[in-house]
């Protein structure tokens, strides 16, 4: 209440109250409050992103431009006549320096080098007595394969494509199971989750984005898990290929992309795909680091594939390798390859064969003897003599199993087109 005044004098002014201040009042305190001499103890938090990239090129004493971009040449350990590159002459560039690997592994990726070319081969011919449906050989660029399956551990997963059999087999799974798809069955022919292996895929480019799904759930769950997705130079100019390399790149997952550029996709060659300088130098445009190796040299992809994993796994993911290969047969049996490519190039490619490029290396190294060689030799003919004896024999096949394994519960529409399939065959054995 005011204080009483007296008649003609002027009233008291009556003292603010807190909610009562004027705004200017208000703003001053403000202002005030976060005037310099008012200084904040609290430290500032820092939010500046963790680039992998950046990270990575830290740990090899280079740019990140140089970290990112691949090596001036493809990087290559072996010569196509077996005999080890001199350093003088592949000019390593800081960063891009890669070990060769033990003479215990090379044994190893060498024994199932020999077998998958061994399988390929059958392959093409059960094809050709009608036992196999269709069969899309590597014959050729088989070392890409078995690099990609020995680089990785036991909780890492495998995406490969339909032309990656020989990449399926060398991470476990029994050829018979592995071509029981190519023979028309109606599953897959293995567990994935067992090997942790993706079915192979038909469609171009599909497993790219599965195995990026599948590294970032385990990147949520805090899982020990790297991916390696595989894809062929024809698949770089789908969009699933750019929205797998960007999510990745973004969510930083731990995926190894691996191009096996072969020159062809089907018959459109490569010179149609892409103006790039090379394929690895997509990954800079996203963010990550990619190199390029040669294709045909065992020993050069398990270092490099070898390395690419170990840095996913250091959370400096993801990467792309570009391996420079070869398909030497066509695309598939019903493929014709002499309308879209020369003789004198594939003969060319005859001469870096990986197998014979591996065994004389292991040879001159006295790693591989004649004995050594032929007991090779034996187990992968077993094993072609054991695929030829599976695939004689006809799969008992019941047309139902096309409706029984769709969903868990069948739909009305599926209900409906069992019945009339049913009908037309009891119609036919009448």
């Amino acid at each position: 209440m005011s204080e009483p005044t007296s008649p003609g004098s002027e009233p008291a002014a009556e003292t603010p109250t807190p909610d009562s201040e004027a705004p200017e009042a208000q703003e001053n305190s403000a202002i005030e409050a976060t005037a310099p001499n008012a200084v904040d103890e609290t430290p500032a938090e820092d939010t500046a992103p963790v680039i992998p990239a950046v990270e990575a090129s830290k740990n090899f004493g280079i740019t990140p431009e140089a970290y990112m971009l691949p090596a001036t040449s493809e990087i290559q350990l072996l010569a196509p006549d077996g005999q080890p590159v001199p350093d003088s002459e592949q000019g390593p560039e800081p960063g891009h320096e890669y070990p060769m690997p033990s003479t215990e592994q090379l044994l190893k990726a060498y024994e199932k080098l020999v077998v998958g070319r061994r399988i390929n081969d059958q392959n093409m011919a059960l094809v050709r007595q009608g036992r196999m449906a269709v069969y899309p050989s590597s014959h050729g660029q088989e070392a890409c394969q078995v690099a990609a399956a020995m680089c990785l551990g036991a909780n890492d997963w495998l995406f490969p494509t339909y032309r990656d059999s020989v990449a399926v087999m060398s991470r476990g799974v029994d050829p018979l199971e592995v071509m029981s798809t190519f023979r028309g069955d109606w599953h897959g022919g293995f567990d994935p989750r067992e090997y942790k292996v993706s079915i192979q895929a038909t469609p171009l480019t599909t497993q790219l984005l599965h195995a990026v799904g599948v590294a970032h759930a385990a990147k949520l769950r805090g899982e020990d898990t790297v991916t390696l997705a595989m894809c062929g130079d024809g698949a770089t100019s789908e969009g699933d290929f750019h929205e797998a390399l960007n999510f990745a790149a973004v969510f930083q997952l731990p995926v190894l992309f691996l191009v096996q550029n072969n020159g062809y996709a089907i018959s459109v060659p490569l010179s149609s795909q892409t103006h790039a300088p090379t394929l690895a130098h997509k990954a800079v445009g996203y963010g990550m680091a990619g190199e390029r190796v040669d294709g045909n040299d065992l020993a050069a992809l398990l270092s490099v594939l070898g390395r690419g994993v170990d840095l996913c796994r250091q959370g400096k993911g993801p990467l792309l390798v570009e391996a420079m290969t070869y398909r030497m047969q066509a695309h598939t049996n019903a493929d014709d390859d002499t309308r879209y490519r020369e003789r004198d190039e594939v003969s060319e490619w005859v001469a870096k064969d990986p197998i014979t490029r591996m065994q004389r290396y292991l040879t001159d190294q006295d790693a591989l003897d004649d004995a050594a060689s032929e007991q090779i030799s034996t187990h992968a003919e077993d094993m072609a003599k054991r695929l030829r004896e599976a695939m004689a024999t006809k799969p008992e096949l019941d047309p139902q199993d096309l409706f029984r394994h769709v969903y868990s519960e069948p739909t009305t529409q599926l209900r409906e087109q069992s019945d009339l399939l049913a009908d037309e065959l009891s119609r036919e054995e009448a």
